[in-house]
């Protein structure tokens, strides 16, 4: 079994996938903003795509489309339980487009203890966002 992606949930998925493909330069692989399915309410936004990412993909639902496929599902206004992390060889480079993009900074890049430099943001829907360098393996024993 392997992971074939990760939905997040909003309320506004071309805005949503804008901000990614802006500030990361991921590829759009489908959006969908208006999907047809039956048992749609009236007045409701039903949206659906796919950001192609390198090793794999993001994808992004409305909370809509969410309870309608997924009896029960909860219909959360804001994303604060997920966090997508990114590897790159130019955290502060990539930090600071995703700011200028409309970003929110919660930890501007800094060197961690153990070696890795990582940075936090928020994206304008809410998913916290991790941009940092691949992690620094210490193999030595002490």
């Amino acid at each position: 079994m392997r992971l074939a992606s990760t939905v997040i949930y909003v309320s506004d998925v071309p805005k949503a996938m804008q901000f990614y493909t802006k500030a990361f330069g991921f590829e759009v692989n489908f959006l969908d903003p208006d999907v047809k399915f039956p048992g749609r309410i009236p007045g409701r936004q039903y949206q659906f795509g796919e950001l192609k990412i390198p090793g794999g993909t993001v994808q992004f639902g409305t909370p809509a489309l969410g309870a309608l496929l997924m009896p029960g599902f909860p219909e959360a206004s804001v994303s604060t339980s997920v966090e997508l992390a990114f590897y790159t060889d130019d955290v502060a480079s990539v930090f600071n487009q995703a700011i200028q993009i409309g970003g929110e900074a919660l930890r501007y890049p800094e060197v961690m203890p153990w070696g890795q430099t990582v940075a936090y943001l928020r994206s304008p829907e809410g998913t916290y966002i991790a941009i940092c360098t691949s992690p620094v393996i210490n193999n030595a024993e002490s």
